[in-house]
């Protein structure tokens, strides 16, 4: 059986986000930012329309993805280093002595450990399959993300469309 792929690349798919990660060793980054760019692979079989997934439906797709990280602080939900709360409309985070305070509205929490590439790239294409199993897309396999915080430095995640 033939397989198919279709590629969103990076230069359409972008997102300016600061971030930090911490470190096993109880390190921490300072605060920083990326002008990411994000590609996008589809792998399956086609449907009836000769499709695996229209591009524009898929560029669609991510972009309201990517608008929800667009020029915001991205912070981890369950990083075991840090400590999240959220007051009124502000959120503190703290790493051994080091306290920081911001404004809600420009923090996204990510439901991840870590604000790694590897785990936006995951985050993104868990986001990605649930709105294509929601959509009903029969013909995809497989997904692939790529999340590039600076030209030749990539992270990838690769997963099955259905769990």
């Amino acid at each position: 059986m033939s397989e198919y792929r279709v590629v969103v690349g990076k230069e359409v798919l972008v997102f300016a986000a600061a971030h930090f990660i911490t470190f096993g060793d109880g390190g921490c980054e300072s605060i920083h930012g990326h002008n990411y760019r994000v590609g996008v692979t589809l792998t399956g079989i086609l449907d009836r329309h000769s499709l695996v997934y229209d591009f524009i439906a898929l560029r669609r797709d991510m972009e309201g993805l990517l608008s929800e990280l667009d020029h915001r602080l991205l912070l981890p939900a369950s990083n075991p280093d840090l400590e999240l709360t959220a007051a009124g409309s502000e959120i503190e985070v703290r790493h051994g002595d080091r306290r920081y305070v911001f404004p809600e509205s420009d923090v996204v929490v990510l439901p991840i450990p870590n604000t790694t590439a590897e785990k936006i790239a995951e985050y993104l294409g868990g986001r990605l399959a649930r709105e294509l199993r929601r959509a009903e897309v029969d013909a995809i396999e497989h997904l692939e993300v790529e999340v590039e915080e600076t030209p030749g430095q990539s992270a990838f995640w690769t997963g099955p469309l259905r769990a």
